[in-house]
């Protein structure tokens, strides 16, 4: 059971980590975010990572992959951990030509946030996209987990990657088993693009961690592997992005393109609508984070028109308990609807990981209430995922109460 340190609440539905309530967030966020700050700070110097994104000013190297913006000090890295200042210039953490990352082959259909939109699962975008009218049984999707985020969430059920870019420096990981990151960690374009080009891969799906931050390299690896596709004969072979939405617009813009020619699917996750909760629960700027996803949706979902079938975007959001309830996911939803009521949502029920152990998984009232939240917004497609963790644990308010 957790302690709000700013009005003294105590709950099961606050994150002892955090140390403060979602209540406190959103009518105190300064004195509530001053205190989650603190916190995060410490946990990131372990790791040898900068505790905000960094501002070194004139002298420091400008990236503008993502939201963060960071400038960063000459001998420092990015917030994300994947690029780092020399004389001046930014240089990838892995070295000219590498991608700091694992694969592995996973079974279709799979688990995926677009399960219940995506070709390889469902069959929609016959048959431009897919020869079958059902599940690609037999075939794989080639999963590319990536070093390094933007954000910083409290909840990460990856957390590996943070591992992944400290090794890669290395720093001393004082405390971390050896065990907690795959040995191999690092590949070359080429290497990522021939194991896409195995027959049996008709997904490559990006995800970790985030791409954004290796997103220019993934964007022109991808494109060598549709060029080659095409070459050999492989008819299928869809681009997929699990991202945060946080690329700069122009970035994002070029992952969608390689998404929408190939029938893949950018998936972004919106984490929180309201700002104060969004940082405390990621660690960035919340109100800059919003506006960046407002404008990503919008991009993509308009971009998605020119395909119909499968849909271009679909937007998750982890039912976080205490944090992450129905009125949250109502004022997501309800700004999606005004782009498209066809945007599909997936809602994702959250199991205690990382920083977070101590919270329960997500109740089915909660779960229930978002669903009725997200339709009443006005969205016509609104998915459960990880139904399988549900639990009658707790109870939260109607999302109207919020």
């Amino acid at each position: 059971m957790g302690r709000c340190a700013v009005c003294g609440r105590e709950s099961r539905l606050v994150s002892s980590w955090l140390g403060v309530c979602a209540e406190c967030l959103r009518r105190r966020p300064g004195e509530a975010l001053e205190r989650v700050r603190r916190v995060r700070r410490l946990w990131r110097s372990r790791l040898g990572l900068p505790g905000d994104p960094p501002r070194a000013g004139g002298s420091g190297a400008r990236c503008a992959l993502c939201v963060n913006e960071c400038v960063i000090p000459d001998g420092g890295v990015g917030y994300c951990g994947v690029w780092r200042a020399r004389g001046g210039r930014l240089e990838h953490v892995a070295g000219p030509g590498r991608i700091l990352g694992f694969t592995y082959l996973d079974p279709l259909p799979t688990n995926c946030v677009a399960t219940p939109v995506c070709p390889a699962a469902t069959g929609r975008g016959y048959p431009e996209y897919t020869d079958t009218e059902g599940p690609e049984y037999g075939y794989y999707n080639l999963a590319v987990f990536l070093g390094g985020c933007p954000l910083d969430c409290a909840f990460c059920q990856n957390w590996e990657h943070k591992l992944m870019v400290a090794r890669a420096r290395p720093p001393s990981l004082e405390g971390v088993p050896s065990t907690a990151v795959p040995r191999r960690t690092v590949m070359t374009v080429e290497e990522l693009v021939e194991e896409a080009l195995d027959p049996r891969v008709r997904c490559v799906c990006y995800f970790g961690g985030d791409p954004t931050p290796q997103a220019g390299i993934l964007v022109a690896a991808s494109r060598r592997i549709l060029r080659e596709a095409r070459r050999r004969g492989q008819a299928f072979k869809r681009i997929c992005w699990e991202t945060d939405g946080l690329a700069h617009p122009r970035l994002m813009r070029e992952m969608a393109r390689v998404s929408l020619e190939s029938g893949g699917v950018v998936k972004i996750d919106w984490k929180a609508w309201t700002p104060s909760i969004y940082e405390a629960l990621t660690g960035v700027d919340g109100w800059r984070a919003v506006e960046r996803l407002k404008a990503n949706t919008r991009l993509v979902a308009e971009m998605g028109r020119e395909r119909g079938d499968p849909p271009l975007l679909v937007v998750s959001t982890l039912l976080v308990p205490g944090y992450v309830g129905p009125g949250e996911v109502y004022r997501i939803a309800s700004y999606l609807a005004s782009i498209d009521p066809g945007i599909p949502m997936v809602l994702l029920a959250f199991h205690p990981d990382h920083r977070m152990p101590d919270l329960p998984t997500t109740s089915v009232d909660h779960a229930e209430k978002a669903l009725e939240a997200a339709r009443r917004a006005g969205l016509r497609e609104v998915y459960l995922g990880n139904e399988w963790l549900l639990k009658p644990s707790y109870k939260v308010e109607p999302w109207w109460g919020e």
